[in-house]
């Protein structure tokens, strides 16, 4: 529900877009009050930058439960759905943004600052072969991961129980060579541990391309177990003394390759009897029908044949993974989309399937001239039960900043935009009082100033002040309207004439 989140940001503070609180490099742990540090976008190589990755941020359990529908049984996407210990659920922050958020049990990790630490060592890593870490909340007993959102299922789903088309030879190369990629990045940043890797940890994101859950480099609870697999696909090292090593890695990526070869999850030693016994066809899946390089899948079987070496140090390392899927990628320039065939989910605006209100309508056009008559119209009705002040709060203070929105609301009706911004500016700045009027009336300003950055946060914060207040949602559409961000402004006018249409119901009086 519209672009703010749920702890509205200071009026001194940059905006941030990701409905979290940015956290600071000088803040430290405290008890149970965990801070991590932000992290830059930027770098080279694969590391994705500018601004397609939030930094790495600390969200309250809040803006979380906002997100995912009060944690909502229909927001699971946990492949065991609720039976899974830990579930993961869909959400959408208030900036739009979908997240995937990893909820622990309770007491999975006791220690709020054990957890804070472990899971900021993750957010550090950022590369466009991730479904990277953007931020954790520890409210409490709580304890939850957030990270980008993947939107076209695991390679699970597409490998053993897909509907219309079975993966095609090429594009089970390329997973192969993009999540050996990441492996190779996490080992080279000091991350090369990864706990259960299978094929429920390779997801897809809207292009289609496969990434690897960044929710795999932190065990399941602090003293639990690193494989929740079938005891079958363990590494034999792992059930001899129980710990993770790079080279157990390794093992679980040459399990992946079986399931990219086989199209099912075969036992590692099944598959090496079979590989032994060089029955290469025998392996390869039959929906493939054939359609695919007998050089190429030999180099792939004898790559995951060293993968499953029962010796940990006769694996090869992530280094030698990427040499040797790199020359086997015989089609660049095709998008993974296509070769998933799925199609790639672009958001179309949405319209209000019922007619728009008189603020509606304006909104909708633009109207900066009409949005102003129906604010002055309006007036302040809309801010009753927002502000309760005991008698003792009535102050001179308190007089002088009622005296500045009146200034602010006679420049207003006269359109003199500049001095209403800066009346309402003493207004809330003084903080004893919030208006969402107030917001909606500056933002509107700002608008008719060519601001509309500024416009934009200041129908962020009277929503805030009023989370249910259609011309919060309205003044968000205009101003991310300007700011050409077009579908997202159709997405909040469809918003608002639901809340305004909720409240014509039976809601608060408009």
């Amino acid at each position: 529900m519209g672009c703010c989140q749920s702890l509205c940001p200071d009026e001194q503070n940059p905006l941030r877009k990701d409905g979290a609180q940015p956290l600071q490099p000088s803040q430290t742990h405290h008890g149970g009050a965990t801070t991590a540090a932000g992290l830059d976008n930027g770098g080279d190589g694969g590391v994705a930058g500018g601004g397609g990755i939030p930094s790495f941020s600390e969200f309250s359990f809040t803006d979380l439960k906002t997100a995912t529908n009060n944690f909502s049984s229909d927001n699971i996407v946990s492949e065991s759905g609720e039976k899974a210990p830990n579930l993961v659920y869909k959400g959408r922050l208030q900036n739009r943004r979908w997240i995937a958020v990893k909820k622990f049990t309770k007491m999975a990790w006791p220690h709020p600052k054990q957890f804070a630490e472990e899971a900021w060592g993750v957010g550090k890593l950022r590369h466009n072969r991730l479904a990277n870490l953007i931020g954790y909340c520890c409210d409490g007993d709580e304890r939850l991961l957030v990270a980008e959102f993947m939107p076209n299922d695991t390679l699970a789903k597409h490998l053993f129980h897909w509907e219309n088309q079975t993966i095609e030879w090429a594009m089970r190369l390329r997973v192969g060579y993009h999540i050996a990629e990441a492996l190779d990045y996490c080992s080279s940043e000091g991350r090369p541990l990864y706990h259960d890797l299978n094929a429920y940890r390779v997801l897809f994101d809207e292009d289609g391309d496969p990434r690897l859950s960044c929710f795999g480099f932190m065990k399941n609870s602090r003293d639990g177990k690193s494989y929740s697999t079938n005891l079958a696909y363990t590494p034999p090292e792992y059930l001899r003394n129980g710990r993770v090593t790079p080279e157990s890695v390794t093992y679980s990526f040459g399990t992946v390759l079986l399931d990219l070869l086989s199209g099912k999850h075969i036992p590692p030693s099944h598959a090496l009897d079979m590989i032994r016994g060089k029955n290469i066809i025998q392996l390869m899946d039959s929906h493939l029908e054939g359609k695919f390089s007998t050089e190429e899948a030999t180099v792939v079987v004898e790559l995951a044949s060293q993968c499953l070496q029962y010796e940990p140090r006769e694996r090869p390392n992530t280094k030698d993974l990427v040499a040797t899927l790199a020359p086997l990628q015989t089609k660049p320039e095709v998008p993974s989309c296509v070769m998933l065939g799925i199609k790639k989910q672009e958001e179309a605006p949405s319209t209000p399937q019922k007619p728009l209100s008189p603020l509606g309508e304006a909104c909708s056009r633009m109207d900066l001239t009409a949005i102003h008559q129906i604010l002055v119209m309006t007036h302040y009705r809309d801010d009753e039960g927002t502000n309760e002040l005991s008698f003792q709060e009535w102050t001179q203070q308190i007089k002088d900043m009622l005296d500045a929105r009146k200034r602010g609301d006679q420049a207003f009706r006269e359109k003199d935009f500049k001095t209403a911004i800066d009346c309402y500016s003493q207004f809330v700045d003084v903080g004893t009082m919030v208006s969402p009027t107030v917001f909606g009336r500056r933002s509107l300003c700002y608008l008719l100033c060519d601001q509309p950055d500024a416009a934009l946060r200041d129908a962020m914060q009277a929503q805030c002040v009023y989370p249910d207040w259609p011309t919060a949602f309205y003044m968000q559409s205009v101003a991310l309207a300007k700011l050409n961000m077009n579908t997202d402004a159709a997405d909040m006018l469809n918003e608002a004439a639901q809340l305004e249409e909720k409240r014509q119901r039976g809601g608060k009086g408009s």
